[in-house]
């Protein structure tokens, strides 16, 4: 029974939901990163013979997208935070209030998941004697510690993960041929994403294909149409 336990366990241990917080900031900092800087780069090479201004613009845009970044990510986890402190006090309110109807809501919402009335009611009395406001707050509101963010982490993560995407296409401005740099650019950049997709997938137990496929996707297409707005404003700078 012992090793079943510890098997379970195990089990339990290769879930990877209570990282999605952090890994979705993360990825998206990176994926900004790669994808603004690189584009900013390559809109500029199409339009541009000199270095100097493809590394100016791709500095310009790392900074900006950066703090840009973190900035709305904090505002962002910040206005989500507001919104569940105030359900939780309006349902403090509500269960000093009318606990009664709270217990027939709450049985209710386990009656809808499956049990039978009288066992949904059994359970929900168990529930409110032993912490009625957290029952409420995980089963009434969906809040949990694993789906609750925390602002200054998600800025931080995705401030971040921006820095260190974009700093990989501003390398490349700064060491490679400048010759084709638009081409360049967007060779290494769908690179820099296919890498950044098989992480994050791994990270998080998805699929590595679907990562790629959807990653790639939709970095072509940003980066296709900012090389193309490059060309059609085509002044050499």
């Amino acid at each position: 029974m012992e090793a079943n336990t510890d098997n379970l366990e195990g089990y339990l241990d290769n879930h990877f939901i209570h990282r999605s917080n952090w890994l979705r900031a993360a990825v998206l900092g990176a994926n900004d990163g790669i994808l603004s800087t690189a584009s900013i780069a390559i809109g500029v090479a199409a339009a541009s013979d000199m270095r100097d201004p493809i590394i100016l613009a791709t500095v310009a845009g790392l900074v900006a997208g950066a703090l840009s970044m973190a900035a709305g990510e904090y505002v962002s986890v910040s206005s989500q935070t507001d919104i569940e402190k105030a359900d939780i006090a309006r349902e403090k309110i509500e269960l000093a209030e009318m606990p009664e109807i709270e217990l027939i809501r709450l049985a209710e919402i386990y009656e809808k998941r499956g049990l039978k009335k009288e066992t949904a009611l059994i359970v929900a009395k168990e529930f409110t004697e032993n912490d009625a406001l957290a029952a409420h707050v995980r089963d009434e509101l969906g809040i949990n510690e694993i789906s609750q963010a925390n602002p200054i982490q998600a800025a931080l993560a995705s401030g971040a993960s921006f820095i260190v995407g974009g700093v990989l296409p501003l390398v490349v401005t700064l060491f490679l041929p400048l010759k084709s740099m638009e081409y360049t650019l967007y060779g290494s950049a769908i690179f820099f994403l296919i890498i950044l997709g098989v992480v994050a997938a791994k990270t998080g137990g998805s699929s590595i294909g679907k990562a790629i496929i959807r990653i790639t996707f939709w970095g072509t297409i940003a980066m296709g149409i900012t090389a193309l707005v490059g060309y059609l404003f085509g002044i050499n700078i």
